[in-house]
C-alpha cells in the first residue's frame, strides 16, 4: 500500500513538474516572440468565428429543424435523416457522381501542374519561361461565372469547340445536353482553370534544390531526363506527398458553384454530386436537417480520408502533416 502512495506521489510530482515546464517555456517563448503571438491572433478569431463557432449548427442534422424553434428548440429525430439519405434513390447516384469525378480529377488534374513545373523548370529562356506562367496563370483569376459562360458558348450548338469537332464527324448537339460529355468537359476546364496556379508551389519547391547536385550530375554525364528521374522529382517529393494529402482530404468535395453553373436536368444523372444535392435540398427546397445530414455525412467521410492519406504517407514517404 505504501508503495502504491508512493508512486501515486511521484507521478503526481512528475506531471505537475511537467506542467510548470510548460509553462515557464511558454512564458519565455511568448516573451521572446510576443508580437508573433499578437500576430496569431486574427487568425484564430477567424477559424474560431468562422470556421468552429458555426459547428453548432450541425446539431440540426439530428432534429427536425424549424426556425420558429430554432436549434435547440426544434424536435430531435436522432439518425432518421442520414436514414432517409441512404435509403433514398439520389444515394448511390451522386456518391457515384461524386467519387467519380473526384478520383478523374486525381488522376488527371492533381499530376497535371507538376507537369508543366518540371517543363517550366527545363526551359532555358527566362522570357518564354515568364509568358508561359503568365498564360497559364490567368484563367484562374477570371470570374467562375465568365469561365462558365465561355465553357458553355464554346460547347453549344453553334460554338467554337463543337464546329471544331464536327469535322471529325461529330454530331453538333450542344455538348453540356450529352450526359456522357459532362465529366470530361468538367475535369478538362478545371485543369485549364488551375494548372498554371497551382504549380507555382511546385516550382518553389524546385528552386529549393541544390544546383550543386545537378553540376555534380552533368560532370557524371547525366542526361536532363536522368537529372530530372533522379534529382528533381525526389527534390519535390515531399512536396507532392503533402499536396496529395491535402487533396485526399476534400475528394469528396467537389464543388457546387462550378457544376451548377454547367449542369441542367437532363445531365443530373451524371453531374449531379453531393454538394449540388445539399444546394438543391437545402436552400432550394428548404430541407435543411435533410442536406445538413447529407454535408455532414460528406466531412466525415472526408475526414477519414485525410487521416488514411495521413497515415498511409508517413508509411511509406515518411512525410505527413502531423
Amino acid at each position: 500500500m505504501q508503495t502504491n502512495v508512493n508512486a501515486n506521489a511521484n507521478a503526481s510530482t512528475s506531471a505537475s513538474a511537467k506542467q510548470n515546464s510548460f509553462k515557464r517555456r511558454f512564458i519565455r517563448d511568448f516573451m521572446l516572440n510576443k508580437y508573433l503571438y499578437l500576430m496569431m491572433i486574427p487568425v484564430i478569431a477567424f477559424y474560431g468565428i468562422f470556421h468552429y463557432a458555426p459547428m453548432y449548427g450541425a446539431l440540426i442534422a439530428f432534429k427536425d429543424y424549424s426556425p420558429m424553434k430554432g436549434v435547440l428548440g426544434s424536435d430531435w429525430v436522432g439518425l432518421k435523416n442520414f436514414e432517409d439519405f441512404f435509403n433514398s434513390y439520389y444515394f448511390v447516384r451522386i456518391l457515384k457522381n461524386t467519387l467519380l469525378i473526384s478520383l478523374y480529377s486525381l488522376i488527371f488534374e492533381f499530376p497535371a501542374p507538376i507537369l508543366l513545373a518540371l517543363l517550366i523548370n527545363e526551359v532555358r529562356s527566362r522570357m518564354f519561361k515568364r509568358v508561359v506562367q503568365t498564360i497559364t496563370y490567368m484563367p484562374y483569376f477570371i470570374s467562375l461565372v465568365v469561365i462558365c459562360g465561355i465553357i458553355t458558348d464554346f460547347t453549344n450548338a453553334d460554338g467554337l469547340i463543337n464546329r471544331f469537332f464536327m469535322l471529325f464527324g461529330y454530331d453538333g448537339q450542344a455538348m453540356l445536353q450529352k450526359p456522357g460529355l459532362f465529366r470530361p468537359i468538367y475535369i478538362l476546364s478545371e485543369i485549364w482553370q488551375r494548372i498554371g496556379w497551382e504549380s507555382i508551389i511546385y516550382i518553389a519547391a524546385l528552386m529549393s534544390i541544390d544546383l550543386e547536385q545537378y553540376e555534380a550530375a552533368r560532370i557524371d554525364g547525366a542526361s536532363r531526363f536522368k537529372q530530372m528521374l533522379y534529382i528533381t522529382l525526389p527534390g519535390i517529393l515531399p512536396t507532392i506527398a503533402i499536396m496529395l494529402i491535402l487533396r485526399m482530404g476534400n475528394l469528396l468535395n467537389v464543388g457546387f458553384e462550378k457544376i451548377i453553373l454547367l449542369y441542367n436536368p437532363v445531365t443530373y444523372e451524371t453531374a449531379d454530386v453531393i454538394s449540388s444535392f445539399v444546394y438543391r435540398k437545402g436552400l432550394l427546397e428548404f430541407g435543411w436537417s435533410y442536406s445538413s445530414a447529407v454535408g455532414l455525412f460528406n466531412s466525415v467521410i472526408n475526414l477519414a480520408l485525410l487521416i488514411t492519406a495521413n497515415y498511409v504517407s508517413r508509411k511509406v514517404s515518411k512525410n505527413s502533416l502531423w
